[in-house]
């Protein structure tokens, strides 16, 4: 069944280096949100999830959820 439920999500290919991905509490650190706000977010599509290849776990790419911090700095400024 766990294979199933992997079966259609985006998972870390095996060239990438792992290094290069946050975990669930690392990416919520970085972003400056609870982890729960960080699942919510990708319930919601907000965000965008990969897979541990070997226990499934929710991982980030560090330049996307960089890019979106410096999406969000820019997008805020010269707003009051």
């Amino acid at each position: 069944m766990f294979d199933k439920v992997l079966e259609g999500m985006n998972k870390v290919q095996t060239t990438d280096n792992l290094a290069d991905y946050l975990t669930v509490g690392e990416a919520a650190l970085l972003l400056g949100v609870s982890s729960s706000t960080l699942r919510n977010w990708d319930r919601a599509g907000k965000l965008k999830p990969y897979r541990h290849p070997l226990n499934g776990y929710r991982l980030y790419r560090r330049n996307e959820l960089e890019a979106l911090l410096e999406k969000l700095r820019t997008g805020n400024e010269g707003k009051k």
